[in-house]
């Protein structure tokens, strides 16, 4: 896992530790950590050649190290061109905090427009559904009646037809 680190010499111990300061979740994603972690660096971290950290480790210098899931660090290089692309990408293109502030504002009121929107839409469908129930009951008591009517007609005694004078 990549982390954003921050070096801290212990001078009483001779030690080299990192203060972790937040992971990757995805290429584009960093999470800040919450807790202050500390990484110890072995002793002979920076000596190896292969890790090439022995100008990255000075007090203060943020660095992004690569620590396996056992808690080793794999491997450090300098923050700075990192951040640097940071502010490339984002921080010179009008993405201020304000900015995305008030995108979130925006994002935020939608989605409550939204909400509100659909509880009318549900509130209008319920009132539908009822309306309908009633039209339902009319049309039923109005064809109990027709059929009253029918069977009223029905019982009448039809008188003889009279001839026209």
């Amino acid at each position: 896992m990549l982390y954003l680190a921050q070096v801290q010499n212990q001078e009483i111990l001779g030690e080299i530790s990192l203060q972790l300061l937040a992971c990757q979740n995805s290429d584009d994603t960093w999470a800040i950590l919450s807790e202050q972690s500390f990484l110890t660096l072995q002793k002979d971290f920076a000596q190896n050649p292969i890790n090439s950290a022995t100008n990255v480790l000075n007090e203060g210098i943020l660095v992004l190290a690569t620590v396996d899931e056992n808690s080793q660090v794999l491997h450090i290089q300098a923050a700075t061109n990192w951040v640097l692309q940071l502010v490339e990408k984002y921080l010179t293109t009008g993405f201020t905090p304000d900015f995305l502030q008030q995108e979130a504002q925006k994002a935020e009121d939608w989605r409550q427009s939204l909400t509100l929107q659909s509880q009318e839409l549900s509130r209008r469908l319920i009132e539908v559904e009822a309306r309908r129930e009633q039209i339902q009951n009319l049309e039923a008591k109005l064809q109990q009646e027709k059929q009253l009517l029918e069977s009223s007609i029905a019982q009448l005694p039809i008188p003889p037809a009279t001839p026209l004078i």
